[in-house]
């Protein structure tokens, strides 16, 4: 009797092992939040109408104040009288350059900026030429004594916004990289009308190139 029983509990096992070990799923289980288990496909290239026929709500455009990895906060001054005026009060959060980040920020400038305003900040660019280029009238020259003055900020509020006949470049620059121009101006500005470099800076008005070994600024 007891052997029978024996024989009956293992037959019993066996078929519990066989059933459990099956591949067929005879139940779809439970999904606590199915929408995100399983996302609606779409393709890569579907305009935003098609997506909406379909019932997605997608417009392409990231949540309002959101801000790119790695980017500064963005700039709050408003386009208007009173937000170029407080564009003053405006500090530049980034240090000075370094020897590698002056030659970008000289880059930057001679490609968005010297094409008006000239390699020389003298407002001769090849726009104009001494009148010669397709401006009528010159550009700012960035190295008389009104635009020395200008403070930091408001030469970022205005490479931002624009000012009479020059546009937004906030589309061509980050943030970052229009407080570099910055940095860069006012350190070309800072050179005496005798040509004598400030600190730091060679006849040319560069920083000397510093090979760095340490990995520090």
């Amino acid at each position: 009797m007891m052997k029978k029983s024996w024989i009956i509990t293992g037959l019993i096992a066996m078929v519990v092992v066989m059933v459990s070990c099956s591949k067929v799923r005879r139940s779809p289980g439970r999904v606590y939040m199915p929408d995100m288990a399983y996302s609606r496909a779409y393709e890569t290239y579907a305009s935003t109408e098609e997506l909406r026929n379909k019932g997605v709500n997608y417009s392409a455009m990231p949540v309002p104040g959101t801000i790119a990895r790695g980017d500064m906060f963005p700039y709050t001054v408003t386009n208007d009288s009173a937000g170029y005026n407080a564009s003053k009060t405006v500090v530049n959060p980034l240090p000075e350059l370094n020897a590698k980040q002056y030659l970008e920020a000289a880059r930057l400038y001679l490609v968005y900026c010297g094409i008006c305003h000239g390699s020389k900040l003298d407002g001769n660019g090849p726009l104009y030429n001494d009148g010669k280029g397709p401006f009528a009238a010159a550009p700012k020259n960035l190295m008389l004594d009104d635009a020395k003055a200008l403070a930091p900020g408001t030469m970022y509020h205005v490479i931002t916004y624009g000012k009479g006949a020059m546009g937004s470049y906030a589309s061509q620059l980050s943030p970052e990289q229009r407080w570099m121009v910055v940095h860069y101006i006012k350190e070309k500005q800072s050179l005496t009308t005798a040509g004598t470099p400030a600190p730091g800076a060679d006849s040319a008005g560069a920083k000397p190139v510093v090979k760095d070994t340490t990995g520090a600024r």
